[in-house]
């Protein structure tokens, strides 16, 4: 047996749970099979602190922005290339409900500091302190980083079998990790989501537009406009139907001109309540995974990495409500 740690899978989890383990002088390999497919490539990497038709504030928001925020800044400093942008999202209601919701929120404070203070007028909202993580540039730099070190390789590979001849194999690879194997206890649950690129000029660099779906500003004259939500479908292919409704949005999002450039689609994999999974194999330790980032992967993510890191150099469990344990036994679903 060699006495080391592959990662399998360079999206997202894979690139940042490398990074801490880099961090912390731990040594690894990986794997992975390439961006084609990967939701982590068509994701848009936007973090919002207020969410929902319920207007909530994103899961552990709290928590989990500032070590967002301080994983990435530490990434640009050692990658050289720039991935935190800060951003607003300005909020539009949809109807008279959400309208209500938000006074009755603002009223009792319950959106501070992110939102309900004085920021707010008969159309909508803003929402203070989000940003938009640049995944394509992040994943790209790192993978460049990490094949010229000789730390990965091209390819795929069976998991389970790999564990068997490693110190810990860690499954990072999304959709590939919930078919089958090791980890089909796993209630997981898919959805897919398509973006459009559009060419579009003067919009606020810094600002997302918001009502339904987004409109999310790159670069001078580039946005993109998402995402569709369809659960239970597993093809990663765009549609007509997505170009349509993303297209309907954008035209009454923007109150100017603009033209589709391209549409990508990934899919996402979720758990049953709405948190990811980390962790070791309850019957195999030698196998581990990170997964189930759902639409808020570049929020939770970085929290992911450093647990895997507090576990393996200072021996410290995984939160149960995030580790994989959660779904063995009694938790299963039929």
């Amino acid at each position: 047996m060699s006495a080391d740690l592959l990662i399998v899978g360079q999206g997202l989890a894979g690139t940042l749970l490398a990074w801490e383990l880099e961090r912390a002088g731990r040594s690894f390999t990986m794997v992975d099979a390439g961006p084609a497919g990967a939701a982590s490539s068509v994701a848009a990497g936007i973090i919002n602190p207020v969410t929902g038709r319920r207007l909530v504030k994103s899961w552990r928001v709290d928590t989990l922005l500032p070590v967002a925020r301080d994983t990435y800044r530490e990434l640009e400093s050692a990658l050289g290339v720039k991935l935190w942008h800060e951003m607003r999202v300005r909020r539009l209601f949809a109807d008279e409900r959400e309208r209500r919701t938000f006074a009755d929120k603002q009223s009792r404070a319950e959106l501070l500091p992110y939102a309900g203070g004085t920021t707010s007028d008969d159309d909508g909202f803003w929402i203070e302190g989000g940003a938009r993580v640049d995944l394509p540039v992040l994943l790209a730099a790192a993978r460049e980083r990490w094949r010229t070190q000789g730390r990965l390789r091209p390819g795929t590979m069976a998991v389970a079998a790999e564990a068997g001849c490693h110190e810990l194999v860690i499954d990072c690879s999304g959709m590939a990790a919930t078919r089958g194997g090791e980890f089909g206890f796993v209630p997981w649950e898919f959805s897919r989501g398509e973006l459009l690129s559009i060419a579009v000029e003067g919009l606020a660099p810094g600002a997302i537009i918001n009502r339904g779906h987004w409109v999310l500003p790159v670069s001078p004259g580039a946005a993109l406009v998402g995402a569709t939500h369809e659960p239970g479908v597993l093809t990663a292919e765009t549609t007509a139907a997505g170009r349509a409704a993303l297209e309907a949005s954008a035209r009454t999002l923007l109150d100017r001109p603009f033209q589709v450039t391209g549409q990508r689609a990934g899919i996402r994999v979720n758990l049953p309540d709405k948190h990811p999974v980390v962790g070791r194999h309850p019957g195999n330790r030698r196998l581990g995974l990170i997964n189930g980032l759902g639409a808020k992967g570049a929020l939770v993510a970085p929290t992911l990495a450093r647990q895997w890191v507090r576990h393996l150099v200072d021996g410290a469990e995984f939160e149960p409500e995030l580790a994989v344990g959660r779904w063995t036994g009694k938790n299963v679903r039929p």
